[in-house]
């Protein structure tokens, strides 16, 4: 590699950058997974668009995929977009996330209640690792899907009116959020400490399933049967959407 070329690179132009030199630079800045994949990304995106470079991406959910998470009765499932607009979920979702759904904007949004809603402080009993998760997951979509028009209109909302994002939006981290724990402050049941995995559709690019569950006879297990026996009343009254 020549020096003109390496400092070409250094500033962003990636424009006809091979695979194997992307991998040369991966691994000698020691890059995970995610950093690796939004390097080719961005390379990617330096080229110029063909139909190939395109990617059809899902704007919605099919009957069958709202069937599976019907078919979930017993844990929280539900399924969003690159831009964390939560699609679809069954009603154990819906009653976990009835702070987010409490916004009448739809698709509700997991970036903008976490960004903009002062309510998400209280949900979040992380609230700065789930505020890092969502700029770190936009910025790697940016470098995957640069052209998506909704998903720059979602960042440039929140980098007008959210000082935190622009912080984190600044620092140009990227990370997958394939699975882990999340710790919730729920306005019925209280504490809860989940463990989520996420997945994704093949025949549907762009979606993604998460799932959450707790240990069997865990404190938290004992509060998702109360949330389940509170949504099932709920959604009768009308206090819980019977759709996202």
């Amino acid at each position: 590699m020549s020096i003109d070329y390496y400092v070409r690179m250094e500033r962003g132009n990636l424009a006809g950058a091979s695979d194997s030199v992307l991998d040369g630079i991966a691994g000698a800045l020691q890059l995970d997974d995610a950093e690796r994949a939004h390097l080719f990304d961005l390379a990617c995106a330096a080229q110029p668009p063909s139909p190939r470079q395109r990617r059809s991406r899902t704007t919605g959910v099919t009957d069958g995929i709202q069937q599976i998470l019907d078919a979930i009765t017993d844990a929280p499932a539900w399924v969003r977009n690159a831009r964390h607009d939560m699609l679809a979920a069954n009603r154990l979702a819906r009653a976990l996330y009835a702070p987010v759904l409490a916004d009448p904007r739809r698709p509700a949004n997991n970036a903008r209640f976490v960004y903009l809603d002062p309510a998400a402080r209280e949900f979040f009993a992380d609230w700065e690792r789930a505020a890092d998760d969502i700029a770190a997951m936009l910025r790697s979509e940016a470098g995957s899907n640069p052209r998506d028009k909704q998903l720059v209109e979602l960042i440039g909302e929140l980098s007008t009116r959210s000082d935190e994002f622009r912080t984190r939006w600044a620092a140009h981290n990227v990370r997958f959020h394939r699975t882990g724990h999340k710790r919730i402050q729920h306005p019925v049941v209280g504490a809860l400490d989940l463990s989520f995995e996420a997945m994704e559709f093949p025949a549907h690019p762009g979606l993604t399933l998460l799932v959450y569950t707790a240990a069997a006879g865990t404190p938290t297990a004992d509060s998702l049967k109360m949330l389940a026996s509170w949504a099932a009343t709920a959604e009768q009254t009308g206090d819980l959407p019977a759709k996202t």
